[in-house]
């Protein structure tokens, strides 16, 4: 477990960083060097491009981490064998693509006709990135993602800005910049190549002679079958923006991109620990240990609400205070209330614990069909029903509704199959801990002139209060051990004479 607490450490410590740069790039870079309808042309065809790549990727993600722990001394003609099948996937998907690009230039050209000038920017980004992310999936399964993390959250960021500080400073147009984004994600892609060279994870052999035609067809069907579960999370996430674009307009899509931004942030400690998690599930559904997942349902729930919650708190309490920093901020804080409907669906992501992950490493897999149909439809039906009464904060609810029905499907389908149930005392306690945080730091306290020390006075309370109660009323003693193992050695430092 050292191991695995060392690399989610870092995983975390980088989506943080990339956190940080995102929140430069997005919250001040975009709306200071473009125009609201760049920006959203700029996020539109990113967005576009990552709901491509789990159809290009066929799914072998997720069957990458099953069946890694079954290829022991073939590690290698299994990654040509999924590198394969990735290209193939591209090849089929820009086959469909370019098929019905009449019919994708229609659904764009009334509102947002700038889309369509991009669309093979779209899958070139598309390519780089399916790519990137089976890489990634060797490099999990390696227990090795602190660097291809950094490479995602941080290097990927930092390109994009230097992207977008480059046409600032005039150095190129924005049709070159536009087409300097699959640029960016191939640097991307070339800096986890070099990182798995380097730690000798990477090396293409033909030899599949170990690979037998049966584990063959059953990594193929289990990747074909999860790739509709890991494609309807991302139609979840990304249809919202791609229906503000083609029903409102880039400028509409711009102001829900900067609250999304803002929010998504949540979601990141989530996302750190199901990387990390994701192959140990796998290995305890292998040796049948059934008991020991139960027990990491229910722990990862209360360490992942108690993080994500605090980060929401913080976010809201402060969010007069973040839209001040962003140019042009009375355009884009008509989006605040996007931030608040997306922070409670990545809550519930939260919540929900790793509901997703037991599904897709469990024998009932099949049934990520179901409730990726059943998502799909709802997402674009809230979506189409709700964005043409309310707007941005339309697709906002949209999505957090979508979030709601999806989790609450898996847990009572885990619930009824496995008997798993991640809700204890503690989750209620944190909700509780974190309300009672929260009214303090927004209601008592005075409202000083200075921006930075209101930030630096609410946020203060709100970690005080929210750590004094979490302490008090125990709801993870885990955790609360960790960081004492952690700190003393520190403090033992600060004490020598």
């Amino acid at each position: 477990m050292n191991t695995i607490a060392r690399q989610s450490l870092l995983t975390t410590l980088f989506a943080y960083m990339g956190v940080v740069v995102g929140y430069f790039n997005v919250l001040w870079l975009l709306p200071y060097a473009l125009e609201p309808e760049q920006v959203g042309l700029f996020k539109t065809i990113q967005d576009l491009a990552i709901l491509l790549v789990p159809f290009a990727q066929l799914g072998v993600g997720n069957g990458i981490t099953r069946f890694f722990p079954l290829v022991d001394g073939s590690k290698f003609p299994f990654l040509t064998q999924t590198l394969v099948v990735g290209i193939i996937g591209f090849t089929l998907l820009a086959a469909v693509f370019w098929g019905f690009k009449d019919s994708i230039i229609s659904l764009f050209a009334q509102n947002s006709p700038e889309v369509n000038d991009y669309l093979l920017v779209a899958l070139l980004i598309t390519l780089f990135s399916l790519l990137s992310t089976i890489l990634e999936s060797f490099c999990r399964s390696y227990l090795k993602v602190a660097i291809p993390s950094f490479i995602r959250d941080v290097l990927l960021r930092l390109l994009m800005a230097l992207l977008v500080l480059g046409y600032l400073f005039d150095l190129y147009s924005f049709h070159q910049l536009m087409w300097g984004l699959g640029l960016v994600y191939f640097l991307a892609l070339v800096a986890t190549l070099t990182y798995m060279v380097k730690r000798n994870l990477f090396k293409l052999t033909l030899d599949w002679k170990n690979l037998d035609r049966k584990f063959q067809s059953s990594f193929l069907n289990y990747s074909l079958i999860t790739l509709l579960g890991t494609a309807g999370a991302l139609l979840i996430m990304k249809i919202d923006s791609l229906m503000v674009s083609s029903m409102i307009g880039l400028d509409a899509n711009a102001v829900y991109i900067i609250g999304f931004s803002i929010a998504v942030v949540i979601e990141m400690p989530r996302r750190a620990i199901s990387q990390v998690i994701m192959p140990v599930i796998s290995e305890k559904f292998a040796a049948n240990q059934l008991p020991d997942i139960h027990q990491i349902y229910k722990k990862v729930a209360v360490n992942q609400l108690l993080i994500c919650l605090l980060v929401f708190l913080l976010i809201w309490v402060n969010i007069d205070n973040l839209y001040h920093f962003v140019p042009n901020r009375d355009i884009y804080q008509a989006g605040k209330w996007v931030v608040f409907l997306i922070g409670l669906g990545k809550i519930t992501d939260a919540l929900f614990s790793v509901n997703s992950e037991i599904i897709v490493f469990s024998k009932y897999y099949l049934f990520n069909i179901t409730a990726t149909v059943i998502m799909c439809v709802a997402v674009v039906f809230l979506n189409s029903w709700l964005i043409p009464i309310w707007g941005i904060e339309g697709a906002a609810l949209a999505s957090l509704i979508a979030m709601l029905l999806y989790n609450a499907i898996k847990f009572v389908y885990i619930k009824v199959r496995l008997g798993f149930n991640p809700f204890t005392v503690a989750l209620f306690k944190i909700l509780a801990i974190g309300l009672a945080s929260w009214t303090v730091a927004r209601f008592l306290l005075p409202s000083p002139d200075s921006v930075i020390f209101d930030v630096v006075i609410k946020s203060t309370v709100l970690v005080c209060c929210f750590g004094i109660g979490a302490k008090l009323w125990a709801v993870s003693p885990e955790s609360e051990y960790w960081i004492r193992e952690k700190i003393a050695p520190i403090l033992q430092k600060f004490n020598k004479p």
